[in-house]
C-alpha cells in the first residue's frame, strides 16, 4: 500500500511548554488566553497547509506547573473560534474520559464538527488523581480508568451514530423534516453509564470526528488497537518507538482493522536556525531567562532545516511518523519551522502543497466509516 504523505499538526501551547517562555520579548506574556494570539497562530499554521491544530489540557494545577497550565482556556470553547477564522485546517481537543459525561462530550465534538464542518477531532485520555477529585469522582481508584474509558469510548462513538447519513430531509413542501427509521437511540448499559440516547446532532460529513489517544500500558493499547485513529506516540527514541508502533499495529489488525489506518503521531518541539549554531543559539536565549544553572534538554529535532527534514524523512518512512505534531518553546518556532524545513519537506515531495480535502478525516487520509445500522430499516 502507498505510503501516506507526511501529515503536519501544531499544539497552540499559548505561554509555550516551558517555564520561562512568557518572558521573551516576542511572547505576548497573557499568551495562553490572549484570543488574538490564538487566532493569529491558528492562521499561520492554515497559510502553511498543516493538517490539524491540537490542544492539550489540564484538569488539576498547582504553583509548580508551567504558567501555560495555570491560566489557559477550555479546548472546545476555544476552538470553536477558531474554526470561525480557518476554513480547511482540523481542530483536536482534548477532554478526559475519567471526569467527563460522554453524552456532554459526544455533544460538544459533534457540535465543533458543525460549527467546523467537519473538521473536528477529540483526544481521548485518561486523567491523573487530582482532575478526578476536581471533577467529583475522587472515590475512582486507578483500576477503573481504563475500564470505564472503554465504555466511555463505545458510547460517544455509539451516540455519532444516532443518525444515518440521509436521515435529515427537510423538505418544506412535503413537510418531512426527518426520516425516523433513520434515528437510532442506543440504550447502553454499562458498569460506570447508562445512556439511552440518540444524541440531538445529526451525523457528520466526516462520518464521526477522527479519535486521537495517547498512552503506553497494555491495557491502553488493547482499547486504542479498538478506537483510536491517531496515536500521540510517546518518547524521542526511535528504537522504542519502532517496537510500539508494531505492537499496536499488530493489535489493530487482530481487531479486524486495517494497520493502515492507525497513524503515530510523535510530538517534538523542534528548534531551528539556518545552521546549528544558530538553532543553538536560539535554545540558549530561552534558558536566559531560566534559574541559574538550569539547561532545557536539547530537542531531538534540533538544528539546522537540513538537519532537521532529514530526521523527520528518516522518522517517517520508517512508519514512526504518520504526523508531526509541534510546539513552539521559542517564541518563532512555527514561523521558523514553516519558512525553513517545510520547503524541504515539499521539495522532497513529503508534504503537500495545497490543502486536498476539507475535513479532518480526509486530510488524514483516513476511510469513511460506515454507519453501523445502514441498511438495518430496508
Amino acid at each position: 500500500m502507498e505510503q501516506r504523505k507526511l501529515k503536519l499538526g501544531g499544539i497552540i501551547d499559548g505561554v509555550g511548554w516551558n517555564h520561562t517562555g512568557w518572558r521573551h520579548p516576542g511572547m505576548p506574556a497573557d499568551g495562553s488566553e490572549n484570543i488574538d494570539y490564538y487566532a493569529e497562530k491558528a492562521i499561520q499554521l492554515e497559510e502553511a497547509k498543516f493538517d490539524l491544530i491540537f490542544l492539550a489540557d489540564v484538569s488539576h494545577i498547582g504553583p509548580g506547573m508551567i504558567p501555560h497550565y495555570l491560566s489557559m482556556f477550555e479546548g472546545v470553547s476555544i476552538l470553536s473560534a477558531l474554526s470561525m477564522v480557518t476554513r480547511s485546517i482540523g481542530l483536536a481537543a482534548t477532554i478526559a474520559t475519567s471526569y467527563a459525561d460522554p453524552f456532554t462530550v459526544a455533544r460538544q465534538i459533534a457540535s465543533l464538527d458543525k460549527i467546523s464542518r467537519g473538521r473536528a477531532g477529540w483526544n481521548a485520555v485518561t486523567s491523573n488523581p487530582g482532575g478526578l477529585v476536581n471533577y467529583s469522582r475522587g472515590h475512582l481508584r486507578k483500576s477503573d480508568l481504563y475500564p470505564m474509558q472503554k465504555e466511555f469510548l463505545d458510547i460517544v462513538e455509539g451516540l455519532w451514530d444516532s443518525y444515518e447519513d440521509d436521515a435529515f430531509i427537510r423538505d418544506k413542501e412535503s413537510g418531512v423534516f426527518y426520516d425516523p427509521r433513520k434515528m437510532h437511540a442506543l440504550n447502553y448499559r454499562g458498569n460506570y453509564f447508562s445512556v439511552d440516547g440518540p444524541l440531538n446532532v445529526s451525523r457528520s460529513r466526516q462520518g464521526r470526528p477522527v479519535v486521537f489517544q495517547a498512552g503506553t500500558s497494555p491495557t491502553f493499547m488493547d482499547i486504542a488497537a479498538r478506537h483510536a485513529e491517531v496515536i500521540m506516540a510517546p518518547g524521542d527514541d526511535f528504537a522504542y518507538l519502532t517496537g510500539y508502533a508494531a505492537e499496536l499495529r499488530s493489535k489493530a489488525a487482530a481487531q479486524g482493522r486495517s494497520p493502515h489506518d492507525l497513524l503515530m503521531m510523535p510530538s517534538q518541539n523542534p528548534i531551528v536556525g539556518e545552521t546549528e549554531q544558530e538553532a543553538l543559539d536560539k535554545m540558549r536565549e530561552i534558558e536566559s531567562w531560566m534559574p541559574r544553572g538550569y539547561r532545557m534538554p536539547k530537542p531531538t529535532f534540533m538544528g539546522s532545516a537540513e538537519q532537521v527534514a532529514d530526521r523527520i524523512e528518516r522518522w517517517h518512512l520508517a512508519g514512526l511518523m504518520d504526523i508531526l505534531l509541534i510546539r513552539q518553546d521559542h517564541p518563532e518556532g512555527f514561523a521558523d519551522f514553516i519558512r525553513l524545513v517545510v520547503p524541504i519537506l515539499r521539495d522532497r515531495g513529503l508534504f503537500r502543497t495545497e490543502y486536498e480535502h476539507d475535513t479532518l478525516r480526509g486530510l488524514l487520509e483516513l476511510p469513511y466509516p460506515e454507519h453501523r445500522h445502514a441498511n438495518s430499516h430496508r
